[in-house]
């Protein structure tokens, strides 16, 4: 009976979050030839959409990276965990525009030596784009806020914006 009143109960909550929960992310691979060195990202996210307007969220990050020299090889691993709230300013039948504001926390190790923990915290302007009922690509472009040793980065540590191609980021969600 426990199971029966479960699988409705369940069942119930699917159907009453419709067009309201949304899985994506995304995911990079780069090998430079030249200094033999390879990175790879897996970033998935899921969010949950209030309203129109509001929407929270969190993205959950793993990082990869191996360079090779001479004899010399240095592997590291990164993980972040970055929970936001996004306010959409503005939408159409095919276009939302969005900003993400939220906090971020990282851990870095590279192999044998002690791990760096940092955070973030600030926004992110976005832009989705409907190419169906159920699914968006997204992009995500800049930032605008503080950053202290985040995802292992210290050259980027202190406050400031940044809207360069290289905070460039192209996903996608799917809405249930």
């Amino acid at each position: 009976m426990k199971k029966i009143v479960m699988l409705l109960f369940a069942a119930m909550v699917a159907c009453s979050v419709k067009a309201q929960v949304y899985l994506g992310g995304t995911v990079s691979f780069w090998h430079n030839d030249d200094a033999d060195a390879t990175n790879f990202v897996l970033a998935p996210e899921v969010g949950y959409n209030f309203s129109e307007k509001w929407a929270v969220g969190a993205v959950l990050e793993f990082a990869h990276s191996k360079v090779v020299e001479n004899d010399f090889k240095l592997k590291g691993n990164a993980f972040a965990l970055a929970p936001y709230a996004r306010y959409s300013y503005y939408e159409n039948k095919l276009v939302r525009l969005f900003v993400d504001g939220g906090l971020g926390f990282s851990t870095y190790k590279v192999e044998d030596m002690d791990a760096v923990n940092g955070f973030e915290i600030g926004f992110r302007p976005g832009i989705s784009i409907k190419l169906n009922k159920n699914f968006n690509l997204v992009a995500k472009c800049g930032f605008l806020g503080y950053r202290d040793d985040y995802n292992g980065n210290s050259s980027s540590n202190g406050y400031g914006f940044t809207f360069t191609s290289e905070d460039l980021s192209f996903g996608f969600h799917y809405e249930f």
